[in-house]
């Protein structure tokens, strides 16, 4: 008896451990973060450190989402929702880029407002040892969420990982601030560096947001489909099938690729059949990326004549 799909059950269920493990780090850290950054802000009244704090604030909502979202998407296909759940990985990742940019204008309203109400500081050499503390923390945490969601092909994992490693950022930015108000004693400094932190995560939340955005349009990456192609072009010469009308998207895990095959009128369905199926199983073997392949079998010699109907006329040759 194989032991394959035993073996592919125990590493689907490492995977999922091992994505749960980094959300829950995540979420701890996060709350820890926050609760560091708003001791520091306390402690001094630093515009920089209270934009720091906002971001972690966002942070913390946006990781419970992920959490959510992680949980569902992992859930098996019901009856009504027969492709499952995995594009809320999109969603979650388009929500935490919203949130990173909603917490970027609130940094930049509150460094004004306290710049203009007058500048009040204080203890900077503490606060500035906490912030340093916490973004040397996040750059760890945010690059083992990248790893691991890149490892696992989580795209929720990934944007977790990028927004931590965006928090880690602004609180070195943070530092930078501090320690130039500390050396030169001009506390404009604070709200000038906490504006221009917030417009570099206001960046990074937009991307974030223009990636989740390609993914529920179902985007094509140019890269994505040569490898296809390419792949496809060996296994069909050497098992003698021409192709055409391939399409593919993502779901955040993995990818879903169509392909017409064209087989000779006289060759016997089942023998089709069962070279189709070999292509289907070894294009996913060879691809770096989990997929599932869905064949189209026609006949080669009139296909063209079927696809010029009106109901064809929007399938790529």
């Amino acid at each position: 008896m194989s032991t394959q799909p035993t073996d592919c059950t125990q590493a689907a269920r490492r995977e999922a451990d091992d994505a749960w493990f980094a959300m829950r780090l995540s979420l701890i850290v996060g709350v820890l973060m926050l609760v560091g950054k708003v001791g520091a802000y306390w402690i001094t009244g630093s515009s920089a450190i209270l934009s720091d704090a906002a971001e972690s604030v966002i942070h913390v909502v946006a990781v419970a989402f992920a959490a959510f979202s992680l949980h569902l998407s992992r859930k098996p296909a019901a009856p009504r929702f027969l492709y499952g759940y995995e594009r809320i990985a999109f969603l979650s990742a388009g929500f935490e880029g919203a949130m990173i940019v909603i917490a970027a204008i609130a940094i930049i309203v509150a460094a004004v407002e306290k710049w203009l109400a007058g500048l009040q500081l204080a203890n900077l050499g503490s606060g500035s040892l906490l912030v340093l503390g916490a973004a040397i923390l996040n750059a760890g945490l945010g690059w083992y969420l990248v790893h691991t969601g890149r490892r696992l092909n989580s795209i929720i994992l990934e944007a977790n990982g990028k927004h931590v490693l965006t928090d880690s950022w602004t609180s070195f930015g943070v530092v930078v601030g501090l320690l130039l108000v500390i050396g030169t004693h001009w506390k404009p400094f604070d709200p000038l560096i906490a504006i221009a932190v917030a417009l570099n995560i206001l960046w990074s939340g937009g991307k974030l947001m223009w990636r989740a955005a390609q993914g529920l349009l179902d985007y094509s990456d140019p890269e994505v489909g040569h490898q296809i192609r390419e792949k496809l072009d060996v296994l069909c010469a050497e098992l003698n099938v021409k192709y055409h009308g391939v399409r593919f998207r993502a779901t955040g895990y993995r990818q879903l690729v169509e392909v017409h095959l064209l087989f000779p009128r006289e060759m016997a369905l089942g023998e089709a059949h069962s070279v189709a199926t070999m292509i289907e199983e070894r294009l996913v073997a060879e691809l770096s990326t989990p997929t599932e392949v869905i064949t189209h079998l026609e006949a080669e010699e009139d296909h063209a004549t079927v696809h010029s109907h009106e109901h064809y006329t929007g399938l790529p040759q």
